[in-house]
């Protein structure tokens, strides 16, 4: 596998993923981790909220109970689309390698970069896109 970077490839992701797990997830429609996969569920995706404090509460957004870790996810995921800090995406780099079966697709979104974790994402068999937004390319290129 990868890093994706050309428009084919981004397009192929977006065509081909049906099952989005958003780690960073947020309650708050104003902010970019609750109306991107908002969007992203209106245009037929199947979204997953991955938030510690909302599973904890039983939460439940676009029809899917919020998971507490991507460990809690019981079905197979095409994409982690990642809503945190480029410095703590590799907290959660365990959890996206025991994944199983593993995501097609781990997506930092718009200004999230971290290229150590994408190496060993991509060296274990898991294309990577950085610092892109799910939103503004489906929109764009869809």
């Amino acid at each position: 596998m990868r890093e994706l970077t050309t428009t084919s490839d981004i397009v192929n992701v977006l065509r081909e993923s049906k099952v989005v797990a958003v780690l960073g997830f947020h309650r708050d429609d104003t902010k970019p981790a609750h109306y991107v996969p908002e969007y992203l569920h209106r245009q037929g995706y199947t979204i997953i909220p991955v938030n510690p404090t909302l599973a904890e509460r039983g939460e439940s957004y676009f029809g899917h109970k919020a998971v507490a870790s991507l460990a809690d996810i019981d079905v197979s995921v095409d994409v982690v689309d990642v809503f945190r800090r480029g410095d703590k995406v590799s907290e959660h780099l365990e959890d996206m390698l025991a994944m199983r079966p593993k995501p097609k697709t781990v997506w930092l979104q718009l200004g999230i970069r971290n290229d150590d974790v994408a190496r060993v994402l991509v060296n274990a068999g898991i294309q990577v896109v950085q610092d892109r937004c799910m939103l503004a390319d489906h929109r764009h290129l869809m």
